[in-house]
């Protein structure tokens, strides 16, 4: 690393170094056995110079000195070609970096014939449930080791390690119809996945969903299941990115400290949940702890160096990388709805519940408007039935308007986590 410095300060006027090792395991099991094993480990750099106001960017997996070499030249080359921006530059010290325990070196350290017995019972949870469970599928445990260190000319030096484990599965049913259902869970602990009780609840719902049909179009109350929150809150998430503030592309522009949302709707961004938790951002900022709505009131936009540059604000921690390939950008970082006190299930005798939309990367992140395919379950006195082939559509801001209640079972589907939500007015297009 003292090679790499020491040419870059000669070259650059202010610089940025980010080394990235990452180790990856995925086990597959089918039919109650190992189908596949894979292993997979990388280690490189990515660089972001900036010289006479210009930024470049650039990564090598070869870090030799031959690789790093090539590395600098490659940037050199580029650099006459970028436009100049007074707002280019990297964050300096501030703040304390608090521990944020992530790394699972138990887990790491168990045997891969444990971790294959592990998923091998997973599957056999799905497939014993019921006999009406004629198959499985994407039965599968990836277990990801990373270590960052990123450094640059203002005097940053953080180097941190983590570990993400993932379970994902499928479970097939059939009866006089043949449905299916998918889900995922994750944890930075290996322990804290128990396998089995997923498999169970895996097959229990897609158990659930035999016998669907279409409902009726019409205008109903009911509950987003936290799979489905997670994803109407995704395409809600870019309207607070500092990005969109400043291409204009985002309906919150001008309406800091109004009501924008439900006044039970809390939403927080923070560094220390969702699958991409760290103790510093992409650029080497702190974590930070972002409420951007309470109590429905929207309090302020998420930026990052650059951005915060732009609109003469401080970085909130929200650049991003999505690997070593791609310079860091403004992002979310884990985003959620705070969780209620009670279980919203109990107490609803009518409406529907949604468990599932699909075609959300079709909505419009924008005006927030949406057209979604939907399967649940519809509930009239009690008695539940469930049902497929129906739209949600409506606008996301209108939809978080109409929030009365939000549960107690908050889960995190990637970056995003939300409990259930009581909403009024949905509107569903069936039969």
């Amino acid at each position: 690393m003292e090679k790499i410095l020491t040419k870059m300060e000669a070259l650059f006027d202010s610089f940025e170094l980010f080394y990235m090792k990452e180790k990856t395991k995925k086990y597959e099991s089918r039919d109650l056995d190992i189908y596949t094993a894979e292993f997979r480990e990388e280690e490189g750099i990515a660089i972001r110079g900036i010289k006479d106001k210009r930024l470049v960017f650039s990564y090598t997996f070869d870090i030799n000195d031959k690789g790093i070499d090539a590395l600098l030249s490659n940037c050199l080359e580029i650099l006459p070609y970028v436009d100049r921006d007074d707002d280019y530059g990297f964050p300096y010290p501030s703040g304390d970096y608090p521990p944020l325990l992530l790394y699972d070196e138990e887990g790491i350290n168990i045997d891969d014939t444990i971790k294959k017995e592990m998923i091998i019972e997973f599957e056999r949870s799905v497939r014993n449930f019921d006999k009406r469970i004629v198959t499985t599928r994407g039965c599968e445990l990836h277990q990801e080791e990373i270590e960052i260190w990123l450094l640059n000319s203002n005097g940053i030096s953080q180097r941190a390690k983590k570990t993400v484990y993932v379970i994902t599965g499928m479970a097939v049913a059939k009866d006089k119809d043949e449905v299916s259902w998918f889900d995922w869970q994750w944890s930075y602990f290996l322990k804290d996945l128990n396998l089995e009780k997923f498999g169970l609840e895996i097959a229990e719902k897609a158990i659930s969903f035999l016998g669907s049909s279409q409902i009726e179009t019409g205008i109903y109350d009911g509950i987003l299941k936290p799979q489905a929150a997670c994803d109407i809150l995704g395409i809600l998430s870019g309207s607070f990115l500092g990005e969109n503030l400043f291409k204009n592309k985002t309906k919150l522009k001008g309406r800091i400290e109004e009501k924008c949302f439900s006044e039970v709707l809390d939403i927080i961004d923070s560094g220390k949940t969702g699958i991409n938790a760290f103790l510093f951002d992409g650029e080497g900022v702190p974590l930070n702890e972002n409420y951007v709505v309470k109590n429905g009131v929207f309090l302020t936009f998420l930026y990052d160096v650059y951005y915060g540059k732009k609109f003469k604000k401080p970085s909130t921690g929200n650049s991003v990388r999505t690997g070593l390939k791609d310079p860091p950008k403004c992002g979310i970082r884990g985003m959620f709805i705070e969780k209620g006190n009670v279980n919203i299930h109990n107490h609803m005798n009518n409406g529907i519940i949604i468990e599932e939309l699909i075609g959300t990367h079709t909505a419009n992140p924008v005006t927030g408007d949406f057209s979604l395919g939907a399967i649940g379950h519809l509930i009239k006195n009690g008695k539940i039935k469930p049902f497929k082939e129906v739209i949600l559509s409506g606008n996301v801001f209108e939809l978080f308007n109409n929030i009365k209640e939000i549960g107690n079972d908050m889960k995190f589907y990637g970056i995003y986590g939300s409990p259930s939500l009581y909403i009024e007015g949905m509107k569903i297009s069936g039969k």
